[in-house]
């Protein structure tokens, strides 16, 4: 089924990379509060897409992560059609043990998410991928740290001001104030998170190249 163990690699990356990105869309309508501090739940499965995306980046190449996005994004775009069916679809009287305006309150407020995210998340992707191959072709295999962190800086902030901006303001769901200090907290709380998981990535690289290089069959 897979001609090699870097297949096999690329197939796992992919299926954690793509779960959590759609994840993070479907639960992305609750906004949460951390003391004074307004943000999207959605936040919770993003390190483990910047996790996914770094270890794509090293192993697989701009290609890879670029390709990857593109099919994350049609299958973003895929979740928001069939949600707009489901919404459509009446739900049955007395049966059901979810009602039409249930079901419309917590997934209807997807849709400005899916469509903020879908351009916030090919953005950020595509400033991600040329951050990291430009610090990449820089510091050759050296400094890991760097090229990880420095791509998730860069295209976090835009991330997240995008995807706050089209889901929760331009439709009038929080004031600019809101808006503001939530991108900001947003942002605040992916930053942190990108410098912890600096263990994590070291971590990820070697159980891939101790597996590439063993005599492990695929």
């Amino acid at each position: 089924m897979f001609r090699s163990k870097k297949d096999m690699v690329f197939v796992i990356l992919a299926g954690i990379f793509i779960t959590n990105a759609v994840v993070a869309e479907l639960i992305g309508g609750k906004l949460i509060q951390i003391g004074p501090f307004v943000m999207s739940i959605g936040i919770l499965p993003w390190p483990v897409v910047f996790l996914t995306t770094d270890l794509i980046n090293e192993y697989f190449g701009e290609k890879g992560v670029r390709r990857l996005s593109i099919i994350t994004a049609c299958l973003i775009a895929y979740a928001f059609v069939v949600l707009l069916l489901a919404i459509a679809i009446p739900a049955a009287k007395g049966i059901s043990p979810v009602n039409d305006e249930q079901f419309q309150a917590v997934f209807g407020q997807s849709m400005w998410i899916i469509v903020g995210s879908i351009i916030a998340f090919m953005v950020s992707q595509l400033i991600d991928v040329t951050v990291f191959w430009y610090f990449r072709n820089k510091t050759g295999d050296k400094k890991i740290w760097l090229r990880t962190t420095g791509s998730t800086v860069i295209s976090q902030l835009f991330d997240s001001f995008i995807v706050l901006g089209i889901a929760f303001w331009l439709p009038g769901k929080i004031d600019f104030e809101t808006f503001i200090g939530s991108a900001l907290t947003g942002y605040t709380f992916k930053l942190g998170i990108a410098i912890l998981l600096t263990p994590l990535i070291y971590w990820g690289h070697r159980i891939i190249k101790n597996y590439l290089d063993s005599d492990i069959p695929a």
